[in-house]
């Protein structure tokens, strides 16, 4: 990614208080994973370390966070209080972000993005 300005312009459309989201779950994404490069993939922020790990993107009442299927699947219990779809999960715009769920969630997709790099490496070799 060429600077921050690509994230930022896709933030600029929305009211203040769904920025605010925005840039708060953009902030925990890059404390949890400072070395993740910043793309834009599907027209969404995105980080990648060897692939994707995690997307959102922002709407007119929720900021939408998708960390794949696999960590919804195991944080389900954790999850209960926010709506979810397969891939998905729903973050309202007038609530607390969940911050350390939020991290647990990165993490795990950190873990596995490490553990699925280092399968594709032993068959090559």
């Amino acid at each position: 990614m060429n600077g921050p300005n690509e994230v930022d312009g896709c933030f600029a459309d929305f009211p203040a208080d769904t920025q605010k989201k925005l840039k708060q779950l953009r902030a925990i994404i890059k404390k949890t994973l400072p070395a993740a490069a910043e793309i834009i993939s599907y027209n969404m922020p995105a980080y990648k370390q060897n692939g994707v790990l995690v997307y959102f993107a922002g709407y007119k009442n929720h900021v939408g966070f998708y960390p794949t299927p696999a960590p919804i699947k195991v944080f389900k219990d954790e999850l209960l209080n926010y709506k979810t779809s397969k891939g998905a999960i729903q973050f309202a715009i007038d609530k607390p972000l969940p911050a350390s769920l939020i991290t647990k969630i990165i993490l795990y997709r950190a873990q596995e993005d490490l553990l699925k790099a280092a399968a594709k490496k032993n068959v090559r070799t």
